[in-house]
């Protein structure tokens, strides 16, 4: 299951936070800040997609992460890979590398990334 955009901003505020309760993620938004009805409805409907759950402190709710940050991106990643690039991750890293419009250095380093990992499965 995938997040909306606004789920996503407000999942970011959550695994940053890594538990919070309403107002502080209230805050957390830049202005103009949505109304409070708007945040308690997205984290209804992220719980109900068992991305986010809650303790009881007194009667308040705090929200916290069911999924890592890590977990979820890499799991959509994978989709828009088989999606739009064939399964293929090296069309994909093609793709990026060309279109990224990455520094020199910034390929230099995605090389020893790849060279580490290449070392790793040696």
């Amino acid at each position: 299951m995938k997040l909306s955009r606004s789920e996503e901003e407000l999942m970011n505020y959550l695994w940053e936070f890594k538990k919070a309760f309403l107002k502080e993620l209230l805050e957390a938004y830049p202005e103009p800040k949505p109304a409070t009805t708007t945040v308690s409805t997205l984290l209804k409907r992220m719980q109900e997609k068992n991305f986010v759950g809650y303790d009881m402190v007194g009667s308040m709710r705090q929200y916290f992460p069911l999924v890592s940050k890590e977990n979820y991106f890499a799991k959509h990643i994978k989709g828009l890979i088989k999606n739009f690039f064939n399964d293929s991750p090296s069309q994909f890293a093609s793709f990026f590398t060309k279109k990224a419009d990455l520094s020199e250095a910034e390929l230099e380093e995605l090389k020893k990334l790849i060279e580490n990992e290449l070392t790793k499965k040696k």
